[in-house]
């Protein structure tokens, strides 16, 4: 790999894993794992004592997040009596869609038309605003096609095929030794293969990537049909969008509109003509149906070691929950404030809470001792089987304790890590993202590292970060800088020729004040005339701190790649023993994902597997006085007429989703909706560890509720009669 892709790599491998956005196509660093290692067993009766728990291994412990590939054809038919074949996948397959870079979504008309949620569209929704509109919170209808705004830089994706590529990849790594060049190696065949493809096709709309399945042990060409043009059709106001705010972020029950409408069109701006989409319940679901996803989830960590876990569990996530409920501190006072740039402020703090509240519950449930007791026993129980064997034995054995060494290595880094907590992603200020890129890109172009090509990615990738106001930005500045002297120390020399003597309170406040960086086009102009030669005050600053950034970032890559190697082996292991039955974790691929809708026992009371709009209206009425999270837009604050306030607003059921599924369509047996996914409960954030039903949930919002609103609320003829044509 050319130097500028690693450093493109290492900046990348620097952005938090949004609960939204994880987009992960290969694992550019190891799972963010977890303990200090168990002894390697010499026989499965010296591995964990798994007896001491009172637990079981379960069927579904892994999952239900079935590829394509490899559907689960007898289980659909063992629990559901449902007849499926290559054509009912097909259908599924198609029909969805990924959405941009973090999220699910579907097409629903036989015109392009495409769903999703509102949380997914909340800055494509800012991106298409103009002067004097305020579209986030009044929200937007095109009553006609002419209306229709298109969004910048928006694409979804449809997946046409997919063909396993894994002796291709796999074969290229056996020819080099060492782990990073062995990593990258594959790396290169991937996107070697995924060009190759994209060269054959000779199709612009065709856009080929390399999946990597069960952490390296498969990897797939998955083969998209991409759609560029992507206007905004119809979105509700914020307050029906995000109905109760963070305070109803993963709990059920819920009264939330998550919803919002594009369309797709081709690259000459004609209107689509879709083959396959999904048709439209009226009748919705009940309480005991079966019901699927199709969607693009994150990311899981199910099929890694107990060690991996109590790594995270002690180290990583306490690390990444902290740093962000420093900046989740800062944006606060800022909300529902009249300020400069609000959207952007508010568009972060809702990715900054909305992570934060999930790694929060993530943690929780590492430190819940069944947890770790339930994956300690499936551990126990797969070093068993490979010990049956001395083939494998011979080949796998030591796997266990060389990915519980690795980290310790991890250990004795966190802190230098820690140091260096979101620099060069949106979670933080952007005068210090753009300096980062600013000095990667200079650094690139100087040197010779980079293609034309490649430096305007960087550059394109560092015009995407909004302004922020200056108050802001000192404060997010302020905060960096006592990260770095908390993890570095005060009399680390480069934190004191950082700061020049100076407190740390008038550094923030001159790089907020004097910077260029502050403004985005004045960046631009900083970018192309050559950044580091400016005399802007953030260069001496971002000149200390991009090499030791870039040390540490290349330190954790060489532990990453170490153990994606290892990741790769144990899942190859884990096949060899138990093979299909098992699915890969998630990594943003679309999968299908089987559950049925059903409530749940919470507070010592039920949750119903349905809410009402009679509810939304309970819930304004009583914490009204409360907090602006529960209030309604002018037009809703009267019940709209026609529209009857018994029909089904949310429901919950037991499909497996994670960060990724927003957007995704809840189908029934017959592939038609009956609603749209938008969240899960507080009780389904351990998911991403050990997949249970008995109280984890799927959040969406009902069909028949999006019905019921467009005709009786938005009048929205016309998106109500092209869905029901489309039948």
């Amino acid at each position: 790999m050319r130097q500028a892709a690693l450093l493109l790599l290492l900046l990348a491998g620097c952005a938090p894993e949004p609960v939204e956005t994880a987009r992960i196509v290969e694992r550019p660093a190891a799972m963010e794992a977890i303990r200090q290692p168990v002894a390697e067993p010499t026989t499965p009766d010296d591995g964990p004592a798994v007896d001491r728990f009172d637990v079981d291994v379960g069927r579904f412990d892994s999952g239900k997040m079935w590829t394509f590939d490899e559907p689960p054809l007898d289980w659909l038919k063992e629990e559901y009596g449902l007849d499926t074949d290559s054509a009912w996948f097909a259908r599924a397959r198609l029909g969805a869609l990924r959405f941009g870079t973090s999220c699910s979504a579907s097409f629903v008309s036989s015109s392009g038309l495409i769903m999703t949620n509102h949380h997914c569209a909340r800055d494509a929704i800012s991106d298409v605003t103009e002067e004097g509109e305020d579209l986030l919170e009044n929200g937007f209808y095109a009553a006609a096609s002419s209306q229709e705004r298109r969004v910048k830089d928006l694409h979804v994706d449809q997946l046409l095929s997919i063909e396993d590529v894994t002796a291709s990849v796999h074969g290229a790594g056996r020819a080099v030794r060492g782990d990073n060049e062995r990593v990258q190696v594959r790396r290169s065949k991937a996107d070697e293969i995924a060009r190759e493809r994209m060269r054959v096709a000779d199709d612009s709309t065709i856009h080929v990537e390399v999946v990597e399945l069960f952490s390296g042990g498969r990897y797939a060409a998955y083969t998209f049909r991409r759609h560029h043009d992507i206007r905004l059709v119809m979105a509700p106001e914020k307050l029906m969008g995000y109905f109760g705010g963070d305070p109803d972020n993963f709990t059920y029950p819920r009264y939330a509109l998550d919803v919002s409408f594009f369309r797709a069109y081709h690259a000459d701006s004609s209107q689509l003509a879709i083959d396959t989409h999904y048709r439209w319940s009226a009748a919705g679901a009940a309480v005991g149906d079966p019901v699927f996803v199709v969607g693009s989830p994150g990311t899981t960590n199910r099929l890694g070691t107990v060690s991996q876990l109590e790594y995270e569990r002690d180290f990583e996530l306490p690390r990444r929950v902290e740093a962000l409920q420093r900046r989740e501190e800062v944006l606060r006072p800022f909300m529902g404030l009249d300020a400069p740039q609000t959207d952007a402020l508010e568009n972060m703090y809702f990715s900054i809470s909305n992570s934060l509240k999930a790694l929060t519950g993530q943690l929780a449930g590492l430190r819940n001792d069944t947890l770790i007791a339930q994956r300690s026993a499936a551990e126990y129980n797969l070093r068993g089987e490979l010990f049956k064997s001395d083939s494998l034995s011979s080949r796998y054995g030591q796997l266990f304790q060389d990915l519980g060494e690795i980290q310790l290595s991890k250990r004795s880094e966190i802190q230098r890590s820690a140091a260096f907590a979101f620099l060069g992603t949106d979670a933080g200020s952007r005068i210090l993202t753009r300096a980062l890129y600013g000095y990667y890109y200079a650094t690139m172009k100087q040197r010779g590292f980079a293609s034309e090509e490649e430096l305007e990615e960087v550059r394109k990738q560092a015009m995407s970060f909004e302004n922020l106001p200056a108050d802001v930005e000192q404060m997010l500045i302020r905060v960096r800088l006592e990260e770095l002297q908390q993890s570095l120390g005060a009399l680390d020399p480069t934190l004191r020729g950082l700061t020049g003597g100076e407190s740390l309170d008038s550094v923030a406040a001159r790089l907020a004040t004097g910077s260029a960086l502050l403004d985005s086009s004045r960046f631009a102009v900083l970018l192309e005339e050559g950044y580091l030669s400016s005399d802007d005050p953030s260069v001496p600053v971002i000149n200390a701190l991009a090499p030791l950034f870039f040390t540490a970032q290349q330190q954790n890559q060489s532990f990453g790649n170490r153990e994606e190697l290892l990741e790769g082996q144990l899942a190859q292991a884990r096949l060899a023993i138990y093979g299909s039955s098992i699915p890969p974790d998630a990594s943003f691929s679309l999968r299908f994902a089987d559950g049925v809708v059903r409530g749940y026992p919470y507070n010592g009371t039920w949750a119903p597997a349905f809410t009402t709009f009679f509810g939304l209206y309970d819930h304004y009425h009583a914490y009204r006085d409360v907090s602006t999270e529960w209030d309604l837009p002018p037009r809703w604050r009267l019940p709209p007429e026609g529209l009857p306030l018994s029909t089904p607003l949310n429901l919950v059921s037991t499909n497996d989703i994670t960060g990724g599924n927003s957007g995704s369509p809840l189908l029934n047996e017959d592939l038609e909706i009956v609603g749209l996914i938008f969240d899960g409960n507080i009780e389904s954030l351990s998911n991403v560890y050990l997949f249970s039903d008995r109280v984890a949930r799927a959040v969406s919002v009902d069909s028949r509720a999006i019905m019921a609103v467009l005709r009786h609320v938005y009048d929205a003829d016309r998106l109500v009669e092209e869905i029901n044509a489309s039948q």
